[in-house]
């Protein structure tokens, strides 16, 4: 039944699990609005409507225009929004996160903040890029050289396939220019991955703050994540350019262009979101919906919302 505000208020049971939604869905240079529980985009070639409560995340890229009663919808839904860059290279902003429940943002503060437990999420990080070795008695210094050694050789590994030159991973912050091209489009592709990897953590509602290998900084939980990519990624398609354009060009919008390419098929998405399952051993009833809320206790650990408890004690 609608009114005049359009459908009413789905309830939680109503809505489709997480896993049964379209992962992501990116929007750029379109309008969008709402027509009952759909979203309505329309943009130079026509008009889409999208049912909302199908949408993991919506991400709006340069151009976009939201009105207020799709955000309303959005925000009924559970669907993530994220402001981002062209592609989702870069990360604006976002709204609220995928799940109603805290329970994966809760599971990743307890693993963080147990030693113990925190080192294990490192190894299985480094695990991941030593497929082939048993890193689970190093020790994080051990792990860090490794680690060094690895990222070296890769670097050699292209330097000489695409016969460019290569001294060492030198950048300036204050002046992008100030360095030779294949650090130029290190530094692009790099940010570019951030801003997938922070889009990615923020819509499924953990903290890109809380990082097992990195620490003390608000984004140290994307460094953790986009290192695991970056090799891979990022390094092969900086030697990549540095053979075909010269400093005349501009190396970062070229770079972020084809980052832009790679992320299309949305390949590397899905896989950043698998590897973040498996790294903080989430399961799948983990990631289920809930309208659940709890008031702490130091004895009962949780107790029920919603009452009275001065009635109560009396």
């Amino acid at each position: 039944m609608t009114d005049k505000f359009g459908a009413k208020k789905a309830e939680l049971t109503e809505l489709p699990r997480i896993e049964d939604r379209v992962s992501f869905i990116y929007i750029e240079r379109a309008k969008i609005n709402r027509q009952d529980s759909a979203v309505i985009v329309i943009d130079k070639r026509g008009t889409i409507k999208i049912p909302c409560a199908m949408i993991g995340a919506l991400i709006l890229g340069p151009g976009t225009e939201i009105t207020h009663r799709a955000v309303e919808l959005i925000g009924d839904t559970g669907t993530t929004i994220i402001w981002a860059g062209e592609r989702g290279v870069r990360f604006y902003a976002n709204g609220r996160p995928l799940a109603h429940t805290t329970a994966l943002l809760e599971k990743q503060a307890r693993l963080f903040s147990n030693n113990r437990s925190r080192l294990h999420v490192a190894r299985l990080m480094y695990q991941m890029r030593f497929p082939n070795e048993d890193v689970s008695e190093l020790t994080m210094q051990q792990l860090r050289g490794r680690e060094g050694a690895r990222v070296r050789r890769i670097y050699r590994h292209f330097s000489k396939k695409y016969g460019v030159p290569w001294k060492r991973r030198e950048y300036n912050p204050e002046d992008f220019n100030d360095s030779d091209i294949v650090n130029q489009s290190l530094s692009a592709a790099n940010v570019s991955l951030y801003g997938l990897a922070h889009s990615i953590i923020c819509a499924l509602g953990l903290s890109p703050g809380l990082g097992f290998v990195h620490t003390g900084h608000d984004k140290s939980f994307v460094y953790d994540i986009t290192d695991l990519y970056k090799a891979e990624v990022c390094i092969p398609l900086a030697f990549e350019i540095a053979s075909q354009y010269s400093k005349d060009d501009d190396i970062g919008s070229l770079t972020r262009q084809k980052m832009r390419d790679l992320f299309v098929d949305g390949k590397l998405l899905k896989r950043m979101v698998k590897d973040l399952q498996y790294l903080l051993g989430i399961e799948e009833s983990d990631t289920v919906q809930a309208d659940v809320m709890s008031l702490w206790d130091d004895k009962d650990h949780l107790v029920k919302f919603g009452v009275n408890y001065d009635e109560v004690n009396d």
